[in-house]
């Protein structure tokens, strides 16, 4: 079977910087999407198209075709002691809003913590980068059920970058 809209696909999937260094890869038995409802990248979800089972693609995509491009004004400077207990302020930590401003459905994941300050960065940890991608199609299926488009397929985790949501109102 042949990749096409409303298919359940089964990928692999390896991402690499272009200094081949191995960024991210899912497990073993790979994650599953509904093809053609823009649950990948859709320059991947392109290069899948009409492939089957057995076969590998590999795509380079530039930073607004992956995680957006480096926006310098989604970095911010804040007190320590606003995001709470200082002691626990660490970088990787993630916040829903900026002490201050009205939340905007961002994240702001702190990068760096020092003399009393933290940065709060709301870019993608690899805006910015071009990346390539190695995809291995391991099964190809027509879902059980109409397809509605709005069918939870997608295996949570994948390049997910996993992050510690922190809701900075729960102190």
């Amino acid at each position: 079977m042949l990749i096409e809209k409303d298919c359940v696909v089964g990928i692999h999937v390896r991402m690499f910087d272009l200094q081949k260094n191995l960024l991210e890869e899912t497990e073993p038995q790979g994650v599953t999407y509904l093809h053609g409802h823009g649950d990948i990248f859709p320059k991947l979800e392109q290069a899948l198209e009409g492939k089957k089972a057995g076969e590998t693609v590999v795509v380079q995509l530039e930073p607004d075709e992956a995680f957006g491009d480096f926006d310098d004004e989604a970095i911010r400077l804040v007190p320590v002691e606003s995001l709470g207990d200082p002691e626990l302020i660490v970088p990787g930590l993630v916040f829903s809003s900026v002490p201050g401003e009205t939340p905007d459905g961002r994240n702001w994941r702190v990068t760096d913590v020092a003399e009393g300050m933290a940065v709060l960065d709301a870019n993608h940890p690899l805006a910015g980068w071009s990346l390539k991608f190695e995809v291995k199609v391991l099964s190809v299926s027509k879902p059980e059920g109409e397809v509605t488009g709005n069918d939870e397929v997608v295996v949570p985790g994948f390049l997910g970058f996993a992050e510690k949501i922190i809701d900075d109102e729960t102190d």
